[in-house]
């Protein structure tokens, strides 16, 4: 059964969970992830090893310091919430490696493939917090009333992440998520993502076949539905860069540059 698994879960995901896996076997490593081997397989770590070196070479462990700032970003608001919603979730396992309180509700939202995969490998496994997954296809409307009825509280302030995801989505999809998402969220709610700009949204590279939707000023697109950005910061910024990004983007006001942002937002009343 876990081999019929393995073969139709996504393999992004399987290959951002490898990036874990040999980022925690680092001695500087900005974070450790003990389940990201198991989850990624063997095989596809092996694969992950000269990619991740080709790129700490060039200076862009862009997946690594992405892990660490949202880690950060989540743990730095615990006092605010006990309740937080992963979109697009993956193999995800800050629900499992962290150090969550029990009383925390900890919402992974993704589709089918993905969530029977990693509920099946990490079933003998304990998450830190109370941990509830919700099968669902993101670009749709189904998820929110999914995740009410998994027991989600809109009255109450919300810590919501987006990891490598949002740029994946037609822009009318993110506008629409972006939508529902206020609708859900309390005041002092918190977000989290990382975005890319529309120029690397439309670039050469590989990846651009898959993305769709770029976002070059993120205080402008989160104003629009009441929420008011804390940190806009590209990898390369002290601030997200933790002594490993030395690849330098352009400047912000370089508005034909190649620029991904980190951002925080809270929701405003």
């Amino acid at each position: 059964m876990a081999n019929s698994q393995e073969v139709t879960v996504s393999y992004t995901a399987r290959a951002m969970a490898a990036v874990r896996a040999c980022e925690s076997k680092r001695d500087d490593a900005l974070f450790v992830d003990p389940f990201a081997q198991k989850l990624a397989g063997d095989e596809v770590v092996e694969k992950a090893i000269t990619l991740t070196e080709s790129y700490e070479k060039q200076g862009r462990p862009y997946s690594q310091v992405r892990t660490r700032f949202l880690d950060d970003f989540l743990l730095n608001n615990l006092g605010n919430s006990l309740q937080v919603v992963l979109l697009g979730a993956g193999l995800d396992t800050r629900a499992y490696r962290l150090n969550l309180p029990d009383n925390l509700r900890f919402y992974e939202v993704d589709q089918e493939d993905v969530i029977v995969y990693k509920n099946q490998i990490l079933a003998n496994e304990q998450p830190r917090c109370d941990r509830r997954s919700i099968v669902a296809d993101l670009g749709t409307s189904e998820w929110v009333n999914l995740l009410l009825a998994a027991g989600f509280k809109p009255e109450e302030p919300t810590i919501w992440i987006l990891e490598g995801f949002i740029y994946y989505l037609t822009e009318e999809q993110a506008i629409s998520l972006m939508a529902k998402i206020d609708e859900l969220s309390a005041k002092e709610s918190r977000l989290g993502c990382d975005l890319i700009n529309n120029v690397v949204c439309n670039g050469s590279d590989d990846w651009a076949s898959m993305w769709q939707f770029g976002c070059d000023v993120p205080e402008d697109f989160f104003a629009r539905y009441g929420w008011q950005t804390k940190t806009v910061v590209q990898p390369s910024d002290p601030e997200a860069c933790f002594g490993r990004f030395t690849f330098q983007f352009p400047p912000r006001e370089d508005q034909d540059g190649i620029h991904i942002f980190f951002a925080t937002a809270v929701k405003l009343g």
